[in-house]
């Protein structure tokens, strides 16, 4: 298989590779950044959203799943949440948004935003599908992809 085609990812709050302001952390509000992308064919139909930190202790921590965003969106404004497209349950059990919160002392952690454009308008699963179920079932659908890190540590 080739290299999947890239679209570009911008989230107006921090510069790629920068940390990511408090208000979207465990220490301050905890709501998901305004999120903007660009360059998705037009045979996207929906996207998926996935937020991780692969730096974690205990292996990678999901952070936020969204899928079934409609192929007609090319955002998510700050504090979207679960406001468009389904949420999958991220790895603090919740649906949703769950901000950077690293252990204190750990060091910075790298918080990976990866935005799949897809060939179908809905993956079929319910909402609460886990991160597995989710790549699972985008897999084969998958166009283009964008990706966009911050980094956070708590002192």
């Amino acid at each position: 298989m080739g290299e999947v085609p890239s679209m570009q990812l911008l989230i107006d709050s921090f510069a790629e590779g920068a940390p990511i302001p408090k208000q979207y952390t465990c220490e301050g509000g905890d709501i998901s950044p305004s999120l903007h992308w660009s360059g998705a064919s037009d045979a996207a139909k929906s996207f998926v959203l996935i937020v991780d930190d692969p730096d974690a202790p205990s292996g990678t921590w999901v952070h936020w799943v969204q899928f079934d965003i409609p192929g007609s969106a090319h955002d998510l404004p700050e504090h979207t949440g679960a406001k468009v497209g389904v949420s999958g349950t991220n790895s603090f059990g919740k649906q949703g948004y769950g901000g950077p919160c690293p252990p204190k002392g750990h060091g910075p952690h790298r918080y990976y935003f990866r935005l799949y454009a897809l060939k179908v308008d809905k993956l079929g699963l319910k909402p609460g599908a886990k991160r597995e179920d989710v790549d699972r079932a985008m897999k084969p659908h998958i166009i283009a992809q964008a990706e966009y890190m911050g980094r956070y540590e708590r002192r």
